[in-house]
């Protein structure tokens, strides 16, 4: 399994297969393109999340994930928010995919960082470095916030900018995240939900990309030759 396939699995909702596969992520995280502090932090990720109840990793995702639009994984929605540009680079993107034989088998949104993860898994790693540089403003950023958070996720962004080989003030970052407003709150949850309800009803136009949840779709995907 390369770093990045491994990056993505664990950044995914934890399903139960993934504690059947324990020793293939640890083996995955001893990667020497890392620098050894950092494949000892990935490497205590991993264990800690298969030390975990399958029933709590999964309430801890949707806890750092599903909760507020700070932490999505969700790549466009940093971008474009709710704007129609969002609907243009979607589509964008899963021409990519499709120009390279990747399709995706059940609806799923192309920008989700880890579904990204495992298509950048199957390209060059020049190419898949450029991607992550491109996309490295917002990995730094839910780094800083998971971070400030004392979020055991943050490992994994930080992971990714290691690979992306770009450089960041994460301390800078961690500080402008602690004087941001969270978003996960039952209140601002609570403020959040009555929007959508408004944005998001029956008498809604269909012509945005936003789902309804945030919680990824299961899905098989494959690569054709």
């Amino acid at each position: 399994m390369s770093l990045l396939k491994l990056v993505g699995v664990l950044l995914d909702y934890p399903r139960d297969e993934l504690w059947e596969h324990g020793g293939e992520l640890l083996a995955a995280a001893d990667d020497p393109a890392l620098p050894s502090a950092r494949r000892k932090a990935l490497a205590g990720f991993v264990r800690d999340l298969l030390a975990t109840d399958p029933l709590e990793a999964q309430d801890r995702w949707l806890s750092t994930f599903d909760r507020g639009r700070s932490m999505s994984l969700l790549l466009f929605e940093h971008i474009h928010g709710e704007s129609r540009d969002r609907g243009q680079a979607m589509v964008d993107l899963l021409e990519t995919y499709r120009k390279n034989g990747f399709e995706l088998d059940a609806k799923e949104l192309p920008d989700y960082l880890p579904l990204v993860l495992e298509y950048l898994a199957q390209r060059p790693p020049a190419e898949a470095r450029d991607w992550l540089t491109h996309v490295s403003h917002i990995v730094s950023l839910l780094a800083a916030r998971a971070g400030e958070r004392s979020n055991p996720y943050a490992v994994l962004f930080e992971t990714l900018l290691e690979i992306a080989g770009g450089k960041f003030d994460l301390r800078a970052l961690r500080q402008r995240a602690s004087e941001e407003p969270r978003d996960d709150t039952p209140e601002a949850m609570d403020r959040l939900w009555e929007e959508e309800v408004v944005r998001f009803g029956a008498e809604a136009p269909q012509d945005n990309c936003t789902p309804s949840t945030r919680r990824p779709a299961t899905v098989q995907r494959q690569v054709q030759p």
